[in-house]
């Protein structure tokens, strides 16, 4: 199935690890110029000359999105660099668990704020598309109080939230927005690789919830996420697709 992608301008944000990075591998492989952005400045060198690699253009550079002022000047730096943006994909996270006033407010201002920012300052550029897409990355902690109940489940709802209102407001401007909620999802270097060194037993007992036996990969995320943000999704819009292996529980209403 051809995505329609060839062509189109797509921005990641937190696109040198798991998730982020295989939505960037995926897009460019789907014929997409790519900017990306992540904190560590060797890591972004690395991710867009692998993306580059590939015979797309890519762009990219160490910005935190908690910085709105140098985020917001970056986002405009990469669609300049790209000729336009038609995709943007919201995908840091804090990861704040803890529930005290500094993961709040870490919660608050990475997760939410930083896809506030990005949708924000790709809009002017988005409405000029022909393809725009606007795709979030949520949690199935969104959807349920489990472990993760606190700033990052609260941001990760707000985030689906806001993600619908975009959905709502931009439609008639030909702008889709949609959210991906992913389940447990493993990687090397990611907080699940994480826990299975220093806690086995929280490890396993998240697989034991899941009734397919395993985890997630970044790749399987990501097929779901490129497809939300392509042309092949043209009437989907304020969508939250849950890619969670069967782990939750809610029925989707």
């Amino acid at each position: 199935m051809d995505l329609g992608l060839r062509g189109l301008k797509a921005l990641v944000t937190g696109g040198t690890k798991g998730i982020g990075r295989a939505i960037a591998e995926t897009l460019a492989a789907e014929g997409c110029d790519v900017a990306i952005c992540a904190r560590n400045c060797k890591e972004v060198a690395a991710t867009v000359a692998a993306l580059a690699a590939t015979g797309v253009k890519a762009t990219g550079a160490a910005v935190d999105v908690a910085d709105g002022p140098k985020f917001k000047a970056w986002v405009a730096q990469a669609a300049a660099a790209l000729q336009g943006l038609d995709i943007i994909v919201a995908n840091v996270s804090a990861m704040a668990v803890s529930d005290d006033e500094e993961g709040w407010v870490n919660g608050f201002s990475t997760d939410m704020m930083g896809t506030v920012r990005l949708v924000d300052a790709a809009m002017p550029f988005l409405l000029a598309s022909k393809a725009a897409a606007i795709v979030t990355i949520s949690s199935v902690s969104a959807r349920e109080v489990d472990a993760d109940a606190g700033p990052y489940g609260v941001f990760k709802a707000a985030i689906i939230h806001y993600t619908q209102l975009l959905a709502q407001k931009w439609a008639a401007q030909g702008v889709r927005a949609n959210t991906v909620s992913p389940g447990t999802t493993y990687f090397e270097g990611g907080i699940w690789n994480q826990i299975r060194d220093e806690d086995p037993a929280l490890y396993q007992l998240a697989l034991d919830l899941n009734p397919s036996g395993r985890m997630g990969t970044p790749q399987e995320i990501a097929n779901a996420a490129v497809f939300l943000a392509s042309p092949a999704a043209s009437f989907i819009s304020g969508a939250n697709l849950v890619v969670d292996g069967a782990l939750t529980r809610g029925v989707h209403l």
